[in-house]
């Protein structure tokens, strides 16, 4: 760690101001800066960083608005890329896109409307932790190993772990109560030298995070969803997307996963969305409670709130501030879900300063670099064995919401969020209209994941778990087909196999795959209780075909029967076991054989 890391504020002399080009800034005399580096402009001190070199002139993104600054107007540089700040204390914190804490900016700007130029530090200084010591003196020990721990909240334990660049023999260890900048360990080096360690430490937000090793995905990230759990699941440490239109639910289907999932770690990022948006996150995320410890879900949660009327650089900026954060709780062997909301928002902000560098457009006017960047993006998530001696693993699943103009799913961004996410919920405008939420379309959706999870299925919820799914997804198929011939002809020329298999169907769309993400008891449906539910439908389909066939079957006696009235409460009933749909399902079988 370098002493302009330590010391932000000082700053190393720099050069002047050329043009100014909207949050584009060119200046000379910047020969000895590097690319990426932080640097103040004007005496406001704005921040901003350096993103593109050519000799002694620079251009720099500036990370707030630039009226008023003119040629002539200083840069100083600070001797460090654009970094985030790690330690105890950035759970429940709410921050902008470069990691500036918005209710600590409220207090110093005496107001809601930040000025330009506000500093506020991103972890509290002052604040002390308890830290609890796990190595001890004259262990040798390397990057990702852990030094102590701190109870962050009363949920996470924070573990204080060796800067993956850092190694040595720990010389000096202690125990007790620390501001985050205070050491609390020495390290003695092969070359003989000491390095200081404190709590906090910084990394590059472009830059991802070592780690030892990636980890084949086999577990699924249980949402409580059961479109999402049972048909296209999404695994922990995987890549998801979610396209839809103006108001077909993205950012209610992104809060419900964040509300939901059984990852440890949230962190939910607003790159770009509407202010109001942004807003419900803000205000209900506080008052919500974990439906998987009973606390506060803000315990566990970090929000970096970047809407579409701040500055478009930090818009840029906020999804790798964001995954850094994320890269650091899944290093301490946490599962964490990011949620990016909307992807199409930082695409532009690229487009924009991109434009801004006069380089060459590509299609749509996105920059050329478009599909490497929202892939080097996406490639961050992932299952991995963490740095350390411990061989600790951690999961990083990233989900990012797509607002294609008009549901265009053939435009640029959704297309490279495509090529590299293996789980994809579209979102339909027609099931939104109908009010069929979530809408995410069953015949255009997909999960790459879905062969990975067939032995956890086995293993942990029912052995026909994926045989019970698969013609689930089967009768959805066939029932589109059928619903043409229906507008054609009519329903009478429909035989009764036919007949059964939309009878069925329709159970899986409105008894199933319809969830109120308002309602509390319905929102969140663990999987086995999933699985009881669909199963109990299938049986309809499964007892069914033996008298549909018989020339004197009346259909109309098969929705007469009282199990088939039973079937929309079935989500309702939270109490009931494996046993209780076993139960159902005999009383499906002898009441549909009955008929025969």
């Amino acid at each position: 760690m370098t002493k302009t890391q330590n010391k932000t504020n000082e700053d190393i002399a720099g050069g002047t101001i050329l043009r100014v080009t909207g949050p584009l800034v060119r200046a000379k005399g910047m020969a000895e800066a590097k690319l990426y580096e932080v640097v103040k402009v004007s005496e406001e001190k704005l921040l901003g960083e350096i993103i593109e070199l050519h000799g002694d002139e620079a251009a720099i993104q500036v990370y707030e608005e630039t009226a008023g600054i003119a040629p002539g107007d200083s840069v100083y540089r600070t001797g460090r890329t654009m970094s985030v700040a790690l330690a105890p204390g950035l759970l429940e914190s709410i921050y902008d896109g470069v990691q500036r804490p918005l209710q600590k900016i409220e207090e110093v700007a005496d107001g809601c409307y930040i000025k330009r130029g506000i500093e506020a530090d991103p972890i509290d200084m002052q604040k002390k932790w308890k830290f609890t010591p796990v190595a001890k003196v004259g262990d040798s020990v390397s990057g990702g190993d852990v030094l102590g721990e701190v109870q962050e909240t009363s949920l996470i334990v924070h573990k204080v772990m060796v800067p993956p660049n850092e190694s040595g023999v720990v010389t000096s260890i202690q125990s007790g109560e620390f501001i985050v900048t205070e050491e609390i360990a020495t390290l003695t080096k092969d070359d003989g030298s000491v390095a200081s360690l404190p709590m906090l430490q910084y990394w590059p937000i472009r830059v991802a995070r070592p780690k030892a090793s990636k980890i084949f995905p086999s577990e699924p990230l249980r949402t409580g969803g059961r479109s999402i759990d049972t048909f296209f699941p999404i695994a922990k440490g995987g890549a998801g997307c979610i396209p839809g239109p103006f108001g077909a639910g993205k950012t209610v289907t992104q809060q419900s996963i964040a509300k939901y999932c059984d990852a440890e770690i949230i962190v939910y990022i607003g790159c770009g969305e509407r202010g109001n948006e942004m807003t419900e996150v803000l205000t209900e995320f506080p008052h919500l409670i974990d439906p998987n410890t009973g606390e506060p879900l803000m315990k566990r949660t970090i929000l970096i709130a970047n809407t579409s009327n701040m500055p478009v650089a930090a818009r840029e900026a906020s999804v790798y501030t964001g995954i850094t954060i994320a890269e650091y709780y899944r290093d301490m062997g946490y599962n964490v879900a990011l949620m990016a909301d909307s992807t199409s928002r930082w695409a532009e902000a690229m487009r924009e300063i991109s434009g801004r560098l006069e380089e060459m457009p590509g299609e749509e006017g996105y920059p050329a670099y478009l599909s490497s960047r929202t892939a080097e993006f996406y490639e961050r998530a992932g299952i991995v064995k963490t740095l350390g001696s411990e061989g600790r693993t951690g999961s990083l699943t990233v989900i990012g919401a797509v607002s294609p103009p008009g549901g265009d799913l053939s435009e640029p961004v959704s297309q490279a969020t495509l090529r590299v996410t293996k789980t994809f919920w579209s979102l339909d405008s027609d099931l939104a209209y109908k009010k069929h939420f979530p809408s995410i379309n069953w015949l255009t959706s997909y999960s790459l994941y879905a062969p990975n999870f067939e032995g956890f299925w086995k293993d942990e919820i029912a052995p026909d778990f994926a045989a019970v799914r698969s013609t689930a997804m089967k009768l959805l198929e066939q029932e589109s087909k059928l619903l043409e011939i229906v507008r054609l002809v009519g329903m009478e020329s429909l035989s009764n196999s036919d007949r059964l298999v939309l009878e069925v169907a329709r159970m899986i769309r409105e008894d199933f795959l319809f969830q109120n993400a308002f309602d509390k008891d319905d929102a969140y449906t663990p999987l086995n209780r999933q699985y009881g539910i669909l199963k109990s439908i299938m049986t309809f389909y499964e007892a069914g075909q033996s008298v549909v066939n018989n020339p004197e079957f009346d259909f109309s006696d098969f929705t007469q029967i009282a199990t088939y009235s039973e079937v929309a409460s079935l989500k309702e009933k939270l109490d009931w076991d494996i046993k209780d749909y076993q139960s159902f399902q005999d009383r499906v079988k002898s009441e549909i054989e009955a008929l025969a």
